[in-house]
């Protein structure tokens, strides 16, 4: 018979379950992973219970409650509260999302937040996105041009700013390529919906002379041809964009290049 053991300190264990308000009535349980590498210790589930009638009503105002008022040695990111940053995505109920974004009454029952799958985990909902920033930068997130730069700036027509839509408003969070199969799979090699959005972004910029060079990067197997449309990426988007489609129209443009 065979024996399959999971990798040391993936098993999920119980943790701590913190005691309720005692004066409280609208309270809301959330359960919230914790995982600190400097020690041995298996990741764990802590319990906590929020007073809602002290609380702001999105899952950011309830993680900073936590922080402020129980257990301050809770560990996520986070900045500007208002969904343009990025900074506080993690997986909140099962969907990758923004906690800024997230509202606690979306949910019925126990909220179970765990930091964005797949990547690694350097302390509690903070993930390593070393690896996802690389990637970002590898497709040249900037403009890409050979003739004398202009007094002022490079002009563009409102037809040719309008095709930009849906595409700039990419915050980073990584919602999208951690909720990709084929990255968990090929997450060294394929550069994910995020970076292939960007990706687009700056090939269709009609500002931009490099567009060739730029499909030829990615005319490779790995780096763009891993994705298979499953469209997780757009449901994940908490932006609403989609960079499915994206990817598709990044894909129509390699066979007019060839």
């Amino acid at each position: 018979m065979v024996e399959l053991r999971l990798p040391k300190n993936s098993r999920v264990m119980e943790g701590i379950t913190w005691e309720k308000p005692s004066d409280a009535e609208n309270v809301q349980e959330v359960r919230i992973y914790r995982y600190n590498p400097e020690d041995s210790e298996n990741p764990r589930l802590d319990t906590f219970f929020v007073d809602l009638d002290k609380c702001g009503p999105m899952i950011l105002d309830a993680l900073i409650k936590i922080k402020n008022e129980i257990d301050p040695t809770l560990t996520f990111r986070r900045s500007c509260r208002e969904g343009i940053c990025g900074s506080c995505s993690m997986n909140i109920g099962g969907v990758n999302t923004l906690a800024c974004l997230k509202g606690i009454k979306e949910f019925k029952g126990p909220i179970n937040i765990y930091p964005l799958p797949h990547l690694p985990v350097i302390k509690d909902l903070v993930p390593d996105l070393k690896q996802f920033y690389k990637q970002h930068a590898s497709i040249k997130p900037w403009l890409e041009t050979f003739t004398d730069e202009p007094n002022e700036e490079w002009l563009q027509s409102e037809a040719d700013r309008k095709e930009l839509d849906g595409l700039y408003e990419c915050v980073m969070c990584a919602c999208c390529s951690t909720s990709c199969p084929s990255y968990w799979w090929n997450g060294d090699k394929y550069l994910g919906p995020a970076a292939l959005l960007h990706a687009y972004r700056w090939i269709i910029d009609s500002r931009d002379q490099d567009r060739k060079a730029r499909l030829n990067d990615l005319n490779d197997s790995f780096k763009l041809y891993r994705c298979h449309t499953i469209m997780n990426c757009a449901k994940a988007c908490p932006k609403g964009l989609n960079p499915a489609k994206a990817i598709a129209e990044i894909k129509k443009l390699q066979l007019q290049n060839s």
